[in-house]
């Protein structure tokens, strides 16, 4: 198969040194590139393929100089069977409606977003958001991105309060699980994990093979789920393997 070529050369840069989010005591570093809005999808493919993550128009992945605990890992869909453990999480969220939405920002999905970074992530990077920050988030961007929103079940038959909401682009290969949250109050429910299972139901549905998860750091207590879902798959040098 011919290999995709971009029609302008991207351009690569490195951020300057930072603290590490996620492991104490380390620090990071990232390369990223523009993605073009002239074939900005296409690339996309390829990047998030080669172990690049989105946020945005920016493609991005680690280039630590002291650390490699970041592993880019996606899900084989064909291969993933549903534990007990499993199976109980989607029993438990089966009364949430699924919608699959335009990418396009609304003042209840930030509502949400502030009321799950007050609780979860108060001191994070994104505590500082603001609404036209999320906009940014959602619909600056020329790939093949769609919001899907969980809700619970009214009385009145309209609406149901919304729960749950995932950042997701559409992939040549699979799902790319941009960005997730949730209502914190129903941490009972596992949403966060149940967000990651209903995307597989989503590839299986649709025949993509696969569901990216961006990045799993070992050692990091806030990535520990994302090695609960096996197999999965990580990217090494010799490209992707069996994690």
């Amino acid at each position: 198969m011919t290999q995709f070529v971009p029609q302008r050369q991207l351009r690569f840069y490195l951020t300057s040194v930072a603290p590490c989010p996620y492991l104490p005591g380390q620090t990071e570093r990232k390369v990223f590139a523009n993605l073009p809005f002239s074939d900005g999808a296409h690339v996309n493919d390829e990047l998030t393929q080669a172990g690049f993550r989105r946020s945005q128009n920016i493609a991005y992945r680690p280039a630590c100089e002291t650390c490699d605990a970041c592993v880019s890992v996606r899900i084989p869909t064909g291969e993933f069977a549903f534990s007990r453990s499993q199976r109980r999480i989607l029993r438990a969220n089966e009364d949430l409606s699924r919608d699959l939405v335009e990418a396009e920002a609304t003042t209840e999905q930030f509502d949400l977003l502030r009321k799950y970074l007050n609780a979860r992530h108060p001191e994070g990077g994104m505590s500082g958001m603001g609404w036209l920050d999320y906009v940014a988030m959602v619909e600056d961007t020329a790939v093949r991105t769609h919001l899907i929103e969980y809700r619970l079940p009214s009385a009145d038959g309209g609406p149901g309060d919304l729960v749950g909401v995932c950042l997701t682009d559409l992939l040549s290969d699979g799902l790319s699980m941009v960005y997730s949250f949730f209502d914190p109050e129903l941490e009972e429910r596992s949403p966060g994990r149940f967000a990651i299972l209903d995307h597989i139901r989503q590839a299986l549905t649709v025949n993509l093979p696969y569901v990216y998860l961006g990045y799993w750091v070992r050692g990091s207590q806030k990535m520990d789920y994302k090695a609960s879902f096996r197999p999965m798959e990580q990217l090494t040098r010799l490209g992707w393997r069996l994690l």
